[in-house]
């Protein structure tokens, strides 16, 4: 295992953050850390599985990182060589192999972590698809949080997964009627994620495997807010008090790459959007995927706002004119990929 940074700050609190593999993982935990130190005096251990993609895009985002307060761990390459037409596999079935397949160094690691004598290692925290290691976080009595990095509906989602595998028999996109989540509006099985579209697929068989486990989390870290989800929230934290299992849920956001922007930029975006009717914005968030060249993204924008333009006319504001503007953004992913 490789150690990046060697320098620590004797402190009495420690959490460890296992990113999966993607830059998408690993920028939102950075901001997360950013807030465990800075609000917290927490010290944080990046713990990095490794999926054999090339790993300098990630190392240069840790390196920028205070070395005193934030290290990371590098974990030895896994190999999928013996997996039949590995180079095939979906990007979700290699991200939760890789941690599974890391499990013995993650398991290594933790045992130093937990028996370094400066820190107190009180946190393990994966991301959505971590869960895999909650069995080594339990060996040493570190409790895991999982730090959902998209939004409480999303969450609702992951939670309602096993039932709903078990209510209908057909695949997704063929159902009837849209699928009710508690708080949150209707969503038609065509428009939820590719990976589970197809049920007989390996890909949609490991998200149900994952989703599984959620409940066994010591608490879900969400990167929304109460004001922007209210209706997913409430019904998420009262079916605490129900027969259904859900682990305390925070909302903890909104974690926002900082830096990129200035403040008197920041200042003027908010301005504009205080100006505005309500109702009259449309919030588009690219994801990982956002970094596009500037006249794509305005030719995509301009496709995108006369999609939303129709969908809050009075004739046009429904689900089904909504779900038209996720399918005009998936159109454009599609032509430029």
């Amino acid at each position: 295992m490789e150690l990046e940074t060697t320098q620590h700050i004797k402190q009495s609190i420690s959490v460890a953050l296992v990113p999966t593999p993607g830059m998408g993982h690993v920028i939102p935990l950075v901001e997360l850390a950013k807030r465990l130190v800075l609000q917290h005096n927490f010290h944080v251990t990046f713990i990095i599985p490794n999926d054999g993609s090339p790993m300098q895009p990630r190392k240069q985002v840790l390196e920028s990182l205070p070395p005193t307060s934030i290290s990371t761990i590098f974990l030895p390459p896994v190999s999928f060589d013996d997996l039949p037409d590995h180079e095939d596999v979906s990007i979700e079935v290699r991200i939760t192999l890789t941690l599974t397949r890391s499990l013995s160094a993650l398991r290594e690691t933790l045992n130093n972590l937990t028996t370094d004598q400066s820190t107190r290692l009180v946190a393990l925290v994966v991301d959505l698809f971590g869960l895999e290691a909650f069995t080594v976080a339990r060996e040493f009595g570190v409790p895991l949080y999982v730090f959902f990095s998209t939004t409480a509906m999303d969450l609702s989602l992951v939670f309602h997964l096993p039932e709903l595998d078990h209510k209908f028999t057909c695949d997704f996109k063929d159902l009837p009627e849209p699928v009710q989540l508690p708080g949150c509006v209707p969503i038609c099985g065509p428009d939820l994620e590719d990976c589970l579209q197809e049920r007989n697929n390996e890909t949609y068989q490991s998200i149900i495997h994952l989703a599984k486990q959620y409940p066994l989390a010591a608490g879900i870290l969400v990167n929304s807010f109460m004001d922007l989800e209210p209706g997913a929230f409430k019904a998420l934290m009262k079916s605490r008090e129900s027969s259904f299992r859900l682990p305390p849920v925070y909302p903890v956001g909104p974690l926002i790459l900082t830096g990129s922007i200035n403040e008197s930029d920041r200042t003027d975006c908010l301005k504009w959007l205080d100006d505005q009717p309500n109702g009259s914005v449309l919030f588009v968030c690219f994801g990982s995927g956002g970094r596009e060249d500037g006249k794509l993204l305005r030719d995509k924008m301009r496709v995108l706002k006369d999609a939303a333009a129709n969908a809050l006319s009075p004739d046009g504001f429904s689900t089904k004119s909504l779900a038209n503007v996720a399918q005009k953004w998936k159109n454009l992913e599609n032509d430029t990929n």
